[in-house]
């Protein structure tokens, strides 16, 4: 796994445990003269992984991260990711009931209300950024949200796996077991 001249992964879905996570090019860095801040990375690894150790816990097995995280940013602000998941435990507050059960924060919540301002940033973030800054979206074939070149609402997968600005393809990261 390398950056592409974009400094993105080429595209394709990247099978990572979290320690090869840790030991990969997107903690480590690239070998060239960015700086960059393995430190934070690791912190926000060590947090990812604490999300993701609870979305296993309750049956979630497909993860996936994205943002500035997968790109040759030196510091980047978060780790943003989506996971697949089942809309009717969704729906009826099954899911983030299981999973605040397991959050000695109660972090798991969607609901735009919950969301704070952070100093320094014009998006109000949820309670798991405030906690790890990560933030994981559940997908259950719903639009995210995010509009695609011609101005179409995207899916997560086909979301994350462009840039938002210039809608390159780009790799994404799938956290294995």
């Amino acid at each position: 796994m390398d950056f592409n001249k974009d400094g993105l992964l080429p595209p394709e879905d990247y099978k990572l445990t979290l320690n090869e996570l840790r030991s990969s090019i997107l903690v480590r860095g690239p070998q060239n003269d960015l700086p960059w801040d393995v430190k934070w990375r690791l912190y926000l690894v060590d947090n990812l992984e604490a999300l993701v150790q609870q979305l296993w816990d309750v049956g979630i097995e497909n993860i996936y991260i994205d943002g500035s995280f997968v790109e040759e940013k030196a510091h980047p602000n978060d780790i943003d990711g989506y996971f697949e998941c089942d809309l009717k435990e969704l729906a009826s507050g099954e899911l983030e009931r299981k999973l605040n059960a397991l959050d000695p924060y109660k972090i798991w919540t969607w609901d735009s209300s919950s969301r704070k301002s952070y100093k320094g940033f014009t998006k109000k973030q949820l309670p798991m950024w405030h906690k790890y800054r990560v933030e994981l979206y559940p997908h259950f074939g719903q639009p995210s949200g995010i509009l695609d070149e011609y101005g179409n609402q995207q899916q997560f997968p086909a979301a994350f796996r462009k840039t938002r600005d210039s809608f390159l393809p780009k790799g994404i990261v799938k956290i294995i077991d």
